[in-house]
């Protein structure tokens, strides 16, 4: 049996409001902040948190982490990436550059499509060496908690190697059975059709969510809704990739069909906004996927002032946002997308862990997983503050030390 392990002399710790869940409006800012403190983690989950001044003595098994100096934050929850792909985009990277949009390079046959034909060429183990790779690469900057979406293979046998890979990586596999259309079927209609009949039923064995890409050039809302209806019937959670370019009817699909979350939103404009805040649909921004397109910002302040529930995601892919850092997103909210550290905390902690339905995930309170990331800094702010810094020192996952800077 794992000894206990006391984390002791934290000059700070921070953890958002646990309940309810998700936090909204002027509740997303609540969060609790204790100085000179612990967390004592015992059995995979934490067992105590406090000051200093409250720890009773304890056994003499207990490991001990040396917190002086370092502020802890819950383990970060990233609920939405694209961790399974071959080869990369770098080329399409210097294009871009030099001023060709990214609609534009899709529509060359760039773009997701490029990324397909470079995915299909692994094998499963190739596969999932890049997936645990990309992981790791999260781990290291204190995400503890991840889902990964398939999407690059879009046939039988490469989507499912793709959400075999992300669940043996530790992730909460999404099948985005509809993210483009591949080049062998003359539309998305026909490719629906197969992709419905072949893929889904061994998908949903594997996949805990679906998700869609209902874009100009993907799929519409009609598609959308037929793809979407199939895979709840088959026990699929539903997400959406909505109004990334243009609003595409996403938001009402998402509402209508009691889907997760609408990601993306950086064409949302006041009608959307309303309708979200009267759901139970997460709005899933990705303001580094806005960053590296060079798109305008999704409306994050309109969101939460409105009190629709906010998460926020780093979209790591290799195309539109070829970043692992929550603690970037993080800053990135809080310099673009005008929420407060605080704000930016509970969406990158318990909002995301809702939309993934990840139980206690993203907090830290007796009886929570015993996932904490321990910052460089005394003072928690740290985490969005340091822009693009090295911040993370300790990772902590399941009451051990996963990863030490």
């Amino acid at each position: 049996m794992t000894p206990p392990l006391l984390v002791r002399d934290l000059a700070q710790l921070a953890t958002p409001a646990p309940v309810p869940r998700p936090r909204r409006g002027r509740a997303l800012g609540d969060v609790l902040v204790l100085e000179d403190a612990y967390v004592l983690c015992r059995d995979g989950l934490i067992a105590e948190v406090g000051r200093m001044r409250d720890l009773a003595p304890l056994a003499a098994d207990v490991v001990e982490v040396d917190g002086r100096g370092l502020s802890a934050v819950p383990g970060l929850v990233d609920c939405h990436t694209h961790p399974a792909w071959g080869g990369d985009r770098v080329t399409e990277f210097s294009l871009r550059a030099g001023g060709a949009s990214y609609e534009e390079l899709h529509a060359a046959g760039g773009g997701i499509l490029s990324t397909v034909l470079a995915t299909r060429a692994l094998d499963e183990t190739a596969l999932c060496e890049c997936v645990r790779r990309h992981a790791g690469w999260m781990l290291r900057h204190g995400t503890t908690t991840w889902e990964g979406k398939s999407g690059y293979g879009l046939d039988h046998d490469t989507e499912l190697a793709s959400l075999r890979a992300i669940r043996a990586a530790g992730g909460s596999p999404t099948w985005l059975g509809a993210h483009a259309v591949p080049p062998e079927f003359a539309d998305a209609d026909a490719y629906l059709e197969y992709a419905l009949a072949e893929v889904l039923p061994a998908a949903a064995e594997i996949a805990s969510a679906a998700d869609v890409f209902l874009e100009g050039g993907a799929f519409d809302a009609k598609q959308a809704r037929r793809y979407l209806a199939a895979c709840a019937d088959a026990g699929l959670a539903l997400r959406l990739h909505g109004d990334q370019f243009a609003e595409a009817g996403s938001i009402p699909l998402a509402v209508e069909l009691g889907a997760r979350s609408v990601d993306h939103l950086e064409a949302t404009r006041d009608a959307g906004i309303r309708a979200l805040a009267a759901s139970d649909v997460t709005a899933v921004l990705l303001p580094a996927s806005a960053l590296f397109l060079g798109r305008p910002m999704p409306p994050a302040r309109a969101l939460v002032d409105a009190g629709a529930a906010v998460a926020l995601a780093t979209d790591f892919n290799p195309g539109s946002a070829f970043t692992e850092s929550l603690p970037l997103v993080a800053s990135l909210a809080c310099t673009q997308l005008r929420l407060t550290p605080e704000e930016a905390l509970t969406a990158v902690t318990v909002n995301a862990a809702h939309v993934l339905d990840a139980g206690r995930a993203g907090e830290l309170s007796a009886g929570s997983s015993a996932d904490l990331v321990l910052l460089d800094a005394p003072d928690w702010r740290y985490l969005a503050y340091h822009l693009a810094g090295d911040v993370v020192h300790t990772v902590i996952l399941g009451g051990e030390v996963a990863a030490v800077r």
